[in-house]
């Protein structure tokens, strides 16, 4: 059975580079997926036409917008499991935590505020998605991350920033969830890494499967 490792961190921190740079070292031994899955699950659909706009005020509903991210989740668990059998390391780009952090930072809570446990309850235990084995978490400052995606928003087509992305408030809130949820150890052990700083792959590889 492989280890489910999951990066988290903000909008820019730099999520998918990490995510390439350890599937380089990893090779053929990991399988990556990365959540919203905009493009292949219904849930996720819905949730990017509420985030743009495109439904109302669907967006306003923080539980609302939980269930759709946490529904993409569930529907991909299956797969995830297979790939868990098949590979030595499943790299997750996003996970339960974003759903935590992000809607904790909504609702102006902290790690201890009952959004954090409904997620971990609604995912966790009721659709009983995959735990991760260890989750990095890519701590940056909140303008080094908001410069980062005004920049793929400036360069890569189809990235306009969402509601979420495009408000500094949340961002700054959502980093000091996720920090929390690290300091917890919030399902699984945690590293929390210099986003803003050069990484060494190779090595953090070796640690993680050690």
């Amino acid at each position: 059975m492989g280890r489910l490792i999951v990066i988290e961190g903000l909008d820019g921190a730099g999520k998918r580079t990490l995510t390439d740079a350890l599937s380089s070292q990893f090779g053929a031994r990991v399988a990556r997926f990365a959540f919203p899955r905009y493009d292949d699950d219904v849930h996720a659909e819905l949730a990017r036409d509420a985030l743009y706009g495109r439904l109302g005020d669907l967006a306003d509903s923080v539980h609302g917008m939980a269930v759709l991210f946490a529904l993409d989740r569930r529907a991909a668990a299956p797969v995830l499991r297979e790939a868990l059998a098949a590979h030595d390391v499943v790299l997750v780009d996003r996970y339960v935590a974003s759903n935590a952090a992000y809607n904790a930072a909504r609702l102006h809570q902290d790690v201890d505020g009952a959004v954090v446990g409904w997620v971990r309850e609604l995912e966790i235990e009721r659709f009983g998605i995959p735990v991760p084995d260890h989750q990095l978490y890519l701590s940056v400052p909140r303008a080094v991350a908001a410069e980062r995606a005004a920049h793929r928003e400036r360069t890569e087509t189809g990235r306009e920033r969402d509601a979420y992305e495009s408000d500094g408030g949340l961002q700054e809130r959502t980093g000091a969830v996720y920090a929390q949820l690290a300091e917890r150890a919030w399902l699984s052990p945690w590293t929390v890494l210099d986003g803003s700083a050069p990484l060494d792959a190779k090595a953090l590889a070796t640690q993680l499967l050690g």
